[in-house]
């Protein structure tokens, strides 16, 4: 095979997939035509290509590869999943709301009631219309993990994805039962100022509520947003970049922020929807620590150096440039907040919350994608989300929550890195890194080798230590 020729197929493909995403999802139009993309490009998936990569190919193409063959044989019900999100509505209360609407509009709802009234809608649309399409393209992408010679998905994603997924999963057991003790103590307080309650009467359906945060809408002014980030761009030394900016509002646009490597180093896609207040800001630097991270990559690398590789690193990126947002050096140098006590103390909170949910949702992936669950999938991913969080969790959402290849472990992994790479910025060039010009160099340094170590490699190579998320925890603990 001529892996040249091979990875520029593949950076062609990506870009049109990316382009794709970048259109359906921005809500600039309905339909997710990736079928004709996979289908002008099928001869990367191949089973006697797959086969003929496993013998001679780094083993980033082979994964890439795979989950092509995978996306390729569920191509249908991921477009039907995307185009129903991009046209279903919901009534609440006599109104319409679109569908991917209604998540923006519970996290600024003041109600909890009404809260719970359009989360139940939005489940409904779940159950009913996505969760059948979810449901056979997780059978079909299961069967052809076991067809290509893997015991599991569980299997393939531990070989191809170079994670020690069990390994992992022991971190999270220990992280959950190590933060159990200070849970309610660090999460009710914040509750009480943010909603008006403590964790006796949370939903659920708060939960988006609390983290966008009003009473700290003080702090997070709309009218400073854009400066705030170009502020710590030149902080750091750095320009624009191939960064395109998309903050406009569109009633299909998806409330999940993203951003979309349509050509890197060149095009890069920053995408969100406003929320309001403190979500604004976080999402906002969380998605511009991955495009500055990509639209700074060396061109010459090798394609699965700029766009494939473990996305630990560049979430890593993501979640230091959203962590200055609850920094004080950062909040007085770009919002001239002088106490920044209330916003640390809520910002604790909020990543105690998402650190326990992502470590029940890594546990309960493992003996989904493992084929332990069968019929009790559902039960199982409401009991462990539950437990973890502390809320009656639905099972609904027992597919729609899972991203694909677990991803999940790449966002845990990232949180740790970020601890690591925090540290060693403020060591290095004080607490007030992100006006440093010599932290954007070490910062454009490390970019420049897009992904081609792995978190654990570029930590190694950084301070010598090992990736953990006993690392979270400490950097977790009041005081």
């Amino acid at each position: 095979m001529d892996v040249d020729a091979y990875r520029a197929r593949v950076e062609q493909f990506i870009g049109a997939i990316e382009r794709e995403y970048v259109l359906h999802l921005s809500g600039r139009k309905t339909s997710f035509d990736i079928e004709p993309i996979y289908d002008r490009h099928a001869e990367l998936f191949t089973r006697e290509v797959l086969e003929e990569l496993r013998q001679s190919a780094p083993r980033e193409l082979v994964r890439f590869a795979v989950e092509g063959h995978i996306g390729q044989a569920t191509k249908t019900e991921t477009a039907e999943i995307a185009r129903l999100e991009a046209t279903r509505t919901v009534e609440v209360d006599g109104t319409e709301i679109p569908f991917r609407r209604a998540s923006i509009e519970q996290a600024n709802e003041p109600e909890p009631d009404r809260r719970a009234r359009l989360e139940d809608a939005r489940l409904g649309v779940i159950d009913v219309d996505l969760n059948p399409l979810y449901v056979q393209a997780h059978e079909r992408a299961a069967a052809l993990a076991r067809e290509l010679g893997w015991a599991s998905t569980l299997a393939m994603c531990e070989e191809l994805g170079g994670l020690n997924l069990l390994a992992l999963a022991k971190q999270c057991e220990a992280f959950v039962s190590a933060t159990d003790p200070r849970y309610e103590e660090v999460l009710a307080p914040e509750l009480q100022r943010q909603l008006g309650f403590g964790l006796e009467r949370l939903r659920r359906s708060d939960i988006a509520a609390f983290m966008r945060a009003p009473g700290l809408d003080w702090a997070f002014p709309s009218e400073r947003l854009l400066a705030s980030y170009e502020l710590t761009l030149e902080g750091l030394g750095l320009d624009g970049g191939g960064v395109r900016l998309d903050l406009e509002e569109r009633p299909n646009k998806t409330p999940r922020a993203f951003c979309a490597a349509v050509q890197v180093p060149d095009e890069v896609h920053l995408v969100m929807a406003l929320v309001g207040g403190r979500d604004d800001y976080e999402v906002l630097m969380h998605e511009a620590g991955h495009a500055h991270h990509y639209s700074r990559v060396a061109r010459e690398l090798p394609v699965e150096a700029r766009y494939l590789g473990d996305n630990s690193v560049t979430e890593g990126f993501a979640f230091l440039f959203q962590h200055l947002v609850s920094t004080p050096e950062w909040l007085r140098a770009a919002l001239r907040v002088g106490d920044a006590g209330p916003v640390i103390s809520h910002s604790r909170a909020v990543r105690l919350v998402m650190l326990r949910r992502y470590c029940a949702k890594l546990l309960y992936e493992i003996e989904l994608h493992a084929g332990e669950l069968d019929g009790s999938a559902p039960g199982r991913y409401a009991s462990l989300l539950s437990q973890a969080v502390r809320v009656e969790w639905p099972a609904t959402t027992w597919l729609s929550d899972v991203d694909a290849f677990f991803y999940a472990a790449r966002y845990l992994r990232a949180w740790a890195l970020e601890t690591y790479l925090r540290r060693v910025l403020r060591d290095r060039f004080g607490a007030s890194w992100f006006a440093e010009p010599e932290a954007g160099a070490l910062l454009r340094s490390l970019w420049q080798e897009g992904q081609a170590r792995t978190a654990d490699e570029l930590l190694g190579e950084l301070t010598g230590e090992r990736l953990e998320l006993a690392a979270v925890a400490r950097d977790l603990a009041p005081g």
